[in-house]
């Protein structure tokens, strides 16, 4: 009995550890489970208002950004276009005045041309002229003295003769249409004339049109031929009755050297169209380097009225240089002829 009371107390008394540990593991069960739910670090949950409200924000100010890239866009565009407009306003005006100084530049051209063709006077001038009026007042009695009279008289003769010459009208002159068809061997140094020589002798040399234009007493302005001999062939502006030749070199007063000067000439003169182009002398002249830089030789009687508008100048000899002859102009003096007819009469 005893026995079996203290069974019962041993019982009793192993029951509440049971309940003990069960519960226990139900605990370690849900901390477990807790565990496995609940994430490893700790999130801060958005509320929906909040979110729009930053989607909102975000939106307007992409349309800001792009409201201003346009803005700078179209304002860049703008100063571009402005920038283009006035480069082409400042391109056009440049180009005005480009124009303009081209004008004034022919015009100037043109000016300096006639005034090269302006033989002044030198000391030369002067002392042949009082040689002229000594040797006219004192011929044959001794007499020198020269009165007021006598030296006006003396200017005014000097000066129709200039005043006529100058007033000729030079029918050679490149600027009026005329041109170098054709000329005998140029002097060329270098590879330059080595070419040349090879090619056609009716070709015309680029430099040649120098002799057609005012040189303005410049020293090198010419065209030089190779020798003391050669030959220049012109086509004349229009047909003309010729009346005189001139022949300009380099003058004495700024020149050391002008022994490449032509001395022994002949100036031959036709017409393409009329008589089959038969040639026919027109001056014969030798140049003196004594006198004027400008020569002028009246063309021989037994021309008459025949024209011209061709015209041919042949050198024999210069006054002393072996390797060129420099022709710095030569100009053709003459009128139109008057009427048709004329020129029938030579058909």
């Amino acid at each position: 009995m005893s026995t079996s009371i203290a069974s019962s107390n041993s019982t009793v008394r192993q029951r509440p550890v049971v309940l003990d540990r069960s519960r226990d593991a139900m605990q370690i069960n849900e901390a477990s489970t807790n565990t496995a739910t609940e994430p490893s670090c700790t999130r801060k949950v958005v509320s929906k208002p909040k979110r729009l409200r930053w989607l909102t924000l975000m939106t307007m100010m992409q349309v800001q950004v792009d409201a201003v890239d346009k803005k700078i866009e179209s304002e860049v565009g703008g100063l571009r276009r402005e920038l283009s407009d006035k480069i082409e306003e400042k391109a056009g005006e440049v180009n005005h005045r480009f124009e303009k100084l081209d004008s004034k530049s022919e015009m100037l051209e043109k000016k300096l041309g006639e005034l090269g063709a302006v033989e002044f006077y030198r000391k030369e001038d002067r002392d042949k002229i009082l040689d002229d009026l000594m040797n006219v007042k004192g011929a044959g009695n001794g007499d020198m003295e020269v009165s007021l009279d006598d030296i006006v008289m003396t200017a005014r003769d000097t000066l129709m003769k200039e005043i006529h010459r100058l007033s000729r009208v030079d029918y050679a002159l490149s600027s009026g249409g005329a041109k170098v068809v054709r000329h005998s061997e140029p002097f060329i140094i270098g590879k330059v004339g080595r070419w040349f020589r090879k090619i056609s002798l009716t070709t015309v040399y680029r430099d040649s049109e120098k002799m057609l234009k005012p040189s303005f007493g410049e020293p090198g302005q010419c065209f030089p031929l190779k020798g003391d001999s050669g030959f220049v062939q012109i086509r004349l502006r229009t047909t003309i009755i010729p009346e005189a030749i001139t022949l300009e070199h380099v003058d004495k007063a700024v020149a050391y050297d002008r022994s490449s000067a032509p001395k022994n000439c002949r100036v031959y003169g036709w017409h393409q169209g009329y008589d089959a182009g038969k040639m026919f002398l027109l001056a014969e002249f030798s140049y003196d380097l004594e006198k004027s830089n400008a020569q002028t030789f009246n063309v021989l009687d037994s021309v008459g009225s025949g024209l011209v508008d061709t015209v041919r100048l042949d050198f024999t000899s210069n006054h002393g240089s072996p390797s060129h002859t420099c022709i710095y102009r030569l100009q053709v003096h003459g009128h139109e002829p008057t009427s048709v007819s004329m020129l029938a009469t030579q058909s």
